[in-house]
């Protein structure tokens, strides 16, 4: 029986999904790899150039239903890149001048994940791609070509299946290190088709935009994903489970105001800096992590500043603005005084009109 079932390993250091919330200059990853994400992979395989992808293969490999076991979620992280480096940017010295240079960007990763990937359609097709995968054309990578798989992507072989449920539980889990225990519960994301039994969508179906339509310029279209929860043995063998268990997505290290070390932290700084705002100089009631690095419970002195609420503020929106992650800012920086001053005085302005507009009629307001 020749097989309909096309399985890829992906696990690495490091590697990125990109999805719709993912933007040029700040660029975020999905939780699980994408339909955009492997089938790019499988075009470099192919040895199918961006631009002559549309009218053949990304129909054909769109085709394909898909579905991801996460076997370790990994954890959320953030690093920089340069892009274009012939780009024309702005620079400080003089104004609308700019100057041949690189953009530089932020990107997340999910570092130390692991997935299970089951793609599944025509046998004919699926004997195609698992040839290209044991001998690729070009170099595979895990979303973004910094990101080199650690484990080869064709470690299993093709297989036939009657479902998709049935192919990612048909391999056991496996310790990647010595100490690894099996966890109690795997999650998968399943692509969900209509069927006669079933024409409409289950209400828990997610809607994920990574179909891809084109490359170049990038464009796609939304598709219906099932999660689906499998237990896991102390062999590693794994089963469906009766009843659905949540498996949080991948962390992103966040601070713990509740945590007992923090606190001792937040009151050393705060006396360091002598209960008063390191921008404005005003009662310091609050601290501002400049790092999240350490977040949690291990904050170092040098990872918090003293501010008072206003300038705490002002610079929490001007992060969230940015779109900043792990490293923030430091109100200490000169660079950041014209912004910070800027933002203080919107937020005084927003709550003087706000006081006036509980005591006034709207129209008299403005």
């Amino acid at each position: 029986m020749n097989a309909n079932t096309l399985f890829l390993r992906l696990e690495g250091p490091m590697q990125a999904w990109g999805d719709q919330e993912s933007k040029f200059v700040v660029r975020r990853t999905g939780e699980a790899p994408t339909k955009s994400g492997v089938i790019g992979l499988l075009c470099a395989a192919l040895g199918i150039e961006r631009k002559n992808a549309a009218d053949e293969w990304l129909p054909k490999l769109s085709g394909l239903r898909m579905g991801v076991r996460i076997d370790a979620p990994g954890i959320r992280w953030w690093d920089y890149h340069t892009v274009g480096a012939g780009m024309q940017m702005r620079i400080a010295e003089g104004e609308g001048k700019s100057k041949p240079g690189a953009m530089l960007t932020r990107r997340e990763y999910l570092c130390d994940a692991s997935f299970l990937v089951a793609l599944q359609g025509d046998p004919q097709l699926i004997a195609e791609l698992d040839a290209a995968l044991k001998k690729p054309k070009w170099t595979l990578y895990l979303g973004r070509k910094c990101c080199p798989p650690s484990r080869p992507i064709h470690e299993h072989p093709a297989r036939d299946f009657s479902d998709l449920l049935s192919a990612v539980g048909s391999i056991p889990w496996r310790k990647r290190l010595k100490e690894d225990t099996p966890p109690q519960a795997m999650n998968c994301l399943l692509e969900w088709e209509p069927t006669s039994g079933q024409p409409e969508a289950p209400a828990n179906a997610l809607v994920w935009y990574d179909v891809p339509l084109t490359f170049e310029p990038p464009a796609h279209q939304p598709r219906f994903v099932i999660r689906k929860t499998l237990k896991v043995g102390a062999d590693g063998n794994v089963q469906i489970a009766d009843k659905p268990t949540h498996t949080p997505p991948p962390p992103r290290p966040r601070a713990d105001y509740s945590n007992t070390e923090y606190k001792k932290a937040r009151l050393k700084r705060l006396e360091h800096d002598h209960h008063l705002c390191v921008f404005c100089k005003s009662p310091g009631t609050t601290v501002q992590h400049i790092t999240y690095r350490h977040a949690g419970g291990d904050e170092k002195q040098e990872d918090l500043r003293a501010l008072c609420r206003l300038c705490h503020d002002a610079v929490t929106m001007i992060e969230y603005g940015m779109g900043m992650g792990l490293d923030r800012i430091n109100p200490e920086e000169p660079r950041w005084r014209d912004q910070i001053i800027k933002k203080r005085q919107e937020i005084i302005d927003f709550r003087s009109l706000e006081t006036r507009r509980r005591k006034l009629a709207a129209g008299e307001v403005e």
